[in-house]
């Protein structure tokens, strides 16, 4: 019996994460696009905004008119990123043009500080009454926890705080939680210690999702770790795209491509037309006119054929 999962879900994270860290605003127009082109590719989760102050955030100021534009199947469920209540609060007047909510800190006060400028106590205060009232509305509510595998400030981050602040989230109303390793800096033989963990500490009623970024290209190797410890969840950006905003140097999230053609070679299934998702990565290549980190938009996708008789 094969030790991986048979299929795995996949949220696409590039709309949201990627945008917001490209030094210019892309187009609304662009980013309509290019959601549309993704939201057909055979995921079946998008992230594709956030309600975040303009002023700090400019890349995704048009958050609202994103999502009153965008066309995208039912199947698709549409996420955005609320960072407070005052986040909720603008999202709500969209209510009917997204499917879930997600809600983020940090494992280390250091990173925590410097991202949002709150302790991990007022961060976590501040989001117990967001899911609460998400829920209120049906909104599904997933809980991010980043530099959950390490903190470029502080070091090591231990297991058992990150389950704690994970306990909490799933009290509140957490459906899912999805542990980042925000600056590159897990390992495999770490990922699958702290996953084997997960399963004991938070048990089966939540969803467990990874997050790996590529800054020290890792982030295949981590999955392959995740994957033997059961897990099927992962968050995925197109083209490569994304990083954090501190510290310097952050590179993007695993591209989607690449994890999706490599689940694919292993026999596992996603659902997605790696074509297709191919496609939209192009397009985003040739909108932001840069090479961007994804394996497949340099080498393709394996070709299998027959030899020559």
């Amino acid at each position: 019996m094969s030790p991986y999962p048979e299929a795995v879900r996949i949220r696409e994270v590039g709309p949201r994460d990627g945008f917001q860290n490209e030094p210019e605003v892309i187009p609304t127009a662009v980013k309509v696009r290019l959601i549309d082109a993704l939201a057909r590719t055979g995921l079946c989760r998008l992230e594709a905004t956030s309600f975040v102050r303009p002023d700090v955030i400019p890349q995704l100021a048009d958050a609202p008119a994103v999502l009153q534009a965008i066309d995208v199947p039912d199947a698709v469920d549409v996420s955005v990123l609320v960072p407070n209540e005052r986040g909720l609060d603008n999202a709500l007047p969209y209510r009917e043009h997204f499917d879930e909510i997600n809600c983020f800190l940090s494992a280390s006060e250091t990173h925590n500080q410097r991202n949002v400028n709150r302790s991990i106590e007022e961060s976590l205060a501040g989001i117990e009454r967001v899911l609460g009232r998400a829920r209120e509305v049906g909104l599904r509510c997933e809980g991010v926890i980043s530099v959950a595998f390490g903190c470029p400030y502080e070091g090591h981050v231990p297991p058992e705080r990150v389950f704690a602040i994970a306990r909490r989230l799933q009290e509140a109303g957490a459906d899912e939680i999805a542990f980042g390793d925000t600056t590159g800096m897990a390992n495999p033989r770490q990922v699958a210690k702290f996953f084997d963990t997960a399963h004991v500490e938070l048990g089966s009623g939540v969803e467990l999702t990874a997050h790996f970024h590529n800054t020290r290209g890792q982030g295949l190797a981590n999955v392959l770790a995740a994957l033997e410890q059961g897990i099927d969840s992962f968050e995925s950006s197109f083209g490569e795209l994304g990083g954090c905003p501190v510290p310097p140097g952050s590179t993007g999230n695993i591209a989607t491509e690449d994890l999706v053609s490599m689940l694919h070679e292993m026999g596992i299934e996603t659902g997605i037309s790696l074509e297709r998702l191919l496609e939209a990565a192009r397009a985003a290549r040739e909108v932001l006119g840069r090479p961007l980190g994804s394996h497949l938009l340099t080498a393709g996708p394996v070709d299998w054929h027959d030899p020559a008789p």
